[in-house]
């Protein structure tokens, strides 16, 4: 079964990059959630008054990864405990989040967090909030390092186990 989880990991090219090496992810999408403003623009939300995260949809075949899976993967390209900043990015369109669609998936994100904040001294800061809205992000934002191979990304594309990318 076709599943969707939405997060938001800071630049939005480099989480939506690593989450289309998994196996199970059959598509991936940037965009812009959670926000007050209608179809923003990228322009719009980084001048930090839209309350849009730069997010990532991720659409996954639920017989071949769990969400479980996901979100360990999603965790190992974030810092949970900064508000508002990831690598290099500073601003709260950069902060952490999980957004769900699915009601039963609240369960399993939570039960993850809570064994995940016995990892860290200081408190886990990454929102968990039902989707609100999300809008997709231009589309010279997509598949951005596909396309610019070496473009700015905080995240390593490398943590990904050899046995779970669809291509090495």
């Amino acid at each position: 079964m076709k599943k969707k989880i939405y997060f938001a990991g800071g630049c939005f090219w480099g989480t939506q990059a690593y989450f289309s090496l998994l196996r199970g992810v059959v598509n991936t999408q940037c965009g812009y959630s959670n926000g007050t403003a209608k179809n923003p623009t990228y322009e719009d939300v980084c001048r930090g008054n839209t309350g849009h995260a730069e997010t990532v949809m991720i659409e996954y075949d639920d017989s071949m990864i769990k969400l479980d899976k996901l979100l360990t993967e999603f965790f190992k390209t974030i810092n949970p405990t900064t508000k508002n900043r990831q690598g290099n990015d500073i601003g709260s369109q950069y902060r952490s989040g999980i957004y769900y669609v699915d009601d039963a998936d609240i369960n399993t994100i939570q039960e993850f967090i809570e064994n995940k904040q016995r990892e860290y001294s200081r408190p886990i800061v990454t929102e968990v909030l039902p989707l609100l809205c999300y809008y997709p992000a231009e589309e010279y934002h997509q598949n951005y390092l596909d396309k610019n191979p070496g473009g700015y990304c905080h995240v390593d594309l490398n943590l990904i186990q050899k046995d779970d990318k669809i291509r090495n």
